[in-house]
Formats: structure tokens, C-alpha cells, sequence
């Protein structure tokens, strides 16, 4: 894994579960307000954690933290993804993945062998503006929000509403295709 970053602890990532995040290098998009920069451009790469010690901490804290959020960057492409969580769950710790959506085939696999409980799927735009962030196939976007609605596993749809980007009926377009209650916007902070 390309472990970027650690934060010990938080009360706010992952709902109601006290909780480490690990942050993974790399992403498949590029989004004009990016919070990570230093994880997706490779100009801004840091040196990288080393797993051993990303294991050494959390089997201290096991009975303290009840969970482990995996963030980026975007998680999802990274290969050795599913041993990492394995690992993690093999401690007895609850597992949230953020994910951008490109994809599906790695959630599905994480979902099937019951490796997370809890995803965080960021929706970037309506389909006609996806092109801001990513150049890819928006059918795997869309499949993967199919695959993360019918899981039967806690989830949320979000999106970072830019308003040079987007509009509000283009929120409005999301919360329709997504067709759930769960969907939060967040004002966008740039800096």
C-alpha cells in the first residue's frame, strides 16, 4: 500500500466510531478544489509510511478505536487494496472506504467478502460536468453507485459543491439518479 498519511484519531470521519485514517497516494481524478493535493499530484508526492508501522499502531489501539477510515487520494486503486483490509478487519476493527466510484469491481470484491462497513462514495458533478474531474468511463461511476445502494452495508453519497462548477439543479440531478435520502452537500472551501 502507499500509505501517505496517518491521523491517530478521529471522532468525525467515520459516524458514531471513534477512528484512524489512513491516507492512501495517487488519485484518477483531478479535482479543481482538491483538499489532498499532496496526495494526487506526483510533483507534491511526500515519502510514504511503512505498513509495518501502520500495523504496529493499530494493534496498540485496538479496544481504544473501534474503526480504521481509508481515504486519499482514491483508495480503490491501489493494488494490494483488499490484503491491506483484510489485515485491518483481521485486528477487529470496523472499516469505512472513501471512494471517488472509478471502481466498481474493487468494491464489489471488498463488498462480497465482507471487508468494509461503511462506504463514503463521492458524486462530483451531474453526469453532463463529469468531465471536470475525470476522463474515464461514467458507467463505472454509475455502477458503482448501483453496487454501493443495493449492499446492504451503511453508506453515503456526497458531493463538494463548487459553485464555479456546479449549480444548484446539477445537485438536484444527482439526488435524483441517486435516489436516496442519504446524500449530504458540502460547501466547498477553497483555499
Amino acid at each position: 500500500m502507499k500509505i501517505a498519511g496517518l491521523q491517530k484519531l478521529s471522532l468525525i470521519d467515520y459516524p458514531q466510531i471513534p477512528a484512524a485514517i489512513i491516507f492512501t497516494q495517487g488519485c484518477n481524478m483531478k479535482c479543481p478544489y482538491c483538499h489532498n493535493r499532496q496526495l494526487v499530484y506526483p510533483n507534491l508526492f511526500e515519502n510514504l509510511l511503512n505498513e509495518e508501522e501502520i500495523f504496529k499502531f493499530l494493534k496498540k489501539r485496538t479496544g481504544l478505536l473501534k474503526g480504521v477510515v481509508i481515504t486519499g487520494g482514491e483508495p480503490t486503486i491501489q493494488k494490494d487494496l483488499v490484503e491491506f483490509i483484510l489485515k485491518i478487519k483481521n485486528l477487529g476493527f470496523l472499516v469505512k472506504l472513501d471512494t471517488n466510484g472509478t471502481n466498481p469491481n474493487v468494491l464489489q470484491e471488498l463488498i462480497s467478502k465482507k471487508l468494509i462497513d461503511f462506504i463514503a462514495m463521492d458524486i462530483k458533478a451531474d453526469f453532463t460536468k463529469y468531465s471536470t474531474f475525470f476522463n474515464g468511463d461514467l458507467n463505472l461511476i454509475k455502477l458503482s453507485i448501483h453496487i454501493i445502494k443495493f449492499s446492504g452495508i451503511r453508506h453515503l453519497f456526497r458531493t463538494t459543491y463548487d459553485r464555479d462548477i456546479l449549480q444548484d439543479k446539477d445537485l438536484l440531478n444527482i439526488k435524483n439518479f441517486i435516489d436516496q435520502s442519504n446524500y449530504i452537500v458540502q460547501e466547498c472551501n477553497k483555499t
